[in-house]
């Protein structure tokens, strides 16, 4: 390193964390669950999932609605998610970026070795938003978007979690699998929760309106995709495994709560768990950590 590069460090360091208070402020403002689970987290990966979090919110947030209440036509929305992808890419081969939520993923990207096998992905499922019909009606494009938009997201955490580790490869083979079933049933949990809010977009993710007996077959689906991840939790780093319970537990509840609802009443409220409950749910998987061995 240069004498120059030396002393202008400081400076770069400086605006990452800056890029990083700004990540943390896109995750208070959009979800206070998410938030209260990455607290949960060990101080080396905390940060590096809300950079992974502020992007996918932010990305997500151009193709659902806000551009459009902006003004922004159908192509200039597709123009400017192209962007943001491009000055992604950009980043993460540099290590620096103007916006100040890239540069903090870029940072986690660079660090975690998370690439555009995953990112691309991401992207490609935030563009079918835009399609001319964007909702997914049929399994293939169903598990399509939703391969894209949650499972790639969870192996972006779990490439943060494990960067240190070194799991076996029937152990990375069931954390993998894990770590994208999980980003399934979150995904699948947010179509059940989000009904009117995706109905006034004109997207059906799950299909027509749903019966009773639709919302019984993805609850099912659901418990199933939570079950799988919870094999993979206890392979995870100690010190990632409570937010990680806790954020499966507190989806393991919306879901309970959903599968009691009549569908029809899906469309008319969006499904919370109290913050009672929620803190509850926190210590327990707190306690079922500490007293693991290992």
């Amino acid at each position: 390193m240069t004498l120059e590069h030396a002393r202008s460090r400081p400076a770069l360091d400086a605006f990452t964390r800056t890029a990083e208070d700004a990540a943390n402020e896109v995750i208070a403002a959009y979800s206070t669950s998410f938030s209260t689970a990455t607290r949960l987290l060990g101080r080396r990966h905390r940060q590096h999932v809300r950079n992974i979090y502020a992007l996918v919110r932010v990305a997500d947030e151009i193709v659902d609605g806000v551009a459009a209440q902006a003004g922004l036509s159908i192509e200039e929305q597709r123009e400017v998610l192209e962007r943001f992808r491009r000055d992604t890419d950009e980043a993460v081969a540099r290590g620096y970026s103007a916006d100040v939520v890239i540069h903090a993923f870029a940072r986690t990207a660079r660090t975690a070795g998370i690439g555009a096998d995953l990112t691309g992905p991401f992207f490609d499922s935030m563009a079918m938003d835009l399609e001319a019909t964007p909702a997914p009606h049929d399994g293939a494009a169903h598990d399509k978007y939703v391969w894209g938009s949650a499972e790639v997201v969870g192996l972006m955490c779990l490439r943060v979690f494990l960067r240190d580790a070194n799991p076996s490869p029937e152990q990375l083979r069931v954390l993998d699998h894990g770590a994208r079933q999980l980003g399934a049933a979150f995904q699948d949990i947010n179509f059940l929760r989000d009904l009117a809010d995706d109905l006034e977009l004109g997207r059906h993710y799950l299909g027509e309106r749903l019966t009773d007996a639709d919302r019984d077959a993805w609850v099912e689906r659901i418990r199933g995709q939570l079950a799988d991840a919870a094999m993979a939790i206890p392979l995870l780093p100690r010190d990632a495994r409570a937010a990680v319970r806790t954020a499966s537990a507190l989806f393991g509840r919306l879901t309970d709560r959903i599968a009691v609802t009549p569908a029809a009443q899906l469309y008319v409220r969006r499904i919370r768990v109290p913050n009672a409950v929620k803190a509850a749910l926190a210590a327990r998987a707190v306690t079922t950590t500490a007293l693991e061995r290992q």
